[in-house]
């Protein structure tokens, strides 16, 4: 089980690990060495995310969304296979820990008698010096 909140943990079985050629530094490891690890998680089928959370969870993961709700992470920064796996679990634990928190509530805000004075007041001289450029023939003779 991997812990991700006090009250949300996930089991290990429901991720699925593919692992894939990585490009990049790795001498003549990279042409032979499966070292990137390609992670899938299936976030419409899981069992231990709450409705709320998926929801959240699809949102914040864009692209990395397949249209079957599973969700891939690719991880290739390291050389080896086990960090690279680690990397991974953990970046999936991040986007799911920030999915957990539900965003905040605006609160609705109207401006103030002396912002909106100010605004009126800033308008009104902007009109004055406008005036002042326009062309009136009779004012030149």
């Amino acid at each position: 089980m991997i812990e991700l909140t006090p009250t949300l943990s996930l089991d290990e079985k429901e991720l699925v690990f593919d692992f894939i050629r990585a490009s990049g530094p790795g001498g003549q490891n990279v042409n032979k060495v499966s070292t990137a690890v390609q992670l899938r998680f299936d976030v419409a089928n899981s069992p231990s995310l709450p409705a709320d959370v998926k929801e959240r969870l699809i949102k914040l993961a864009g692209n990395r969304m397949t249209e079957d709700g599973i969700l891939i992470i690719e991880a290739k920064r390291f050389r080896s296979q086990e960090k690279n796996r680690i990397d991974a679990v953990q970046r999936l634990v991040t986007l799911i820990q920030k999915a957990a928190e539900p965003a905040k509530k605006r609160k609705p805000t109207r401006p103030s008698v002396t912002a909106r004075a100010a605004r009126v007041g800033a308008k009104r001289q902007r009109g004055v010096l406008k005036r002042t450029r326009k062309y009136n023939p009779d004012e030149w003779e």
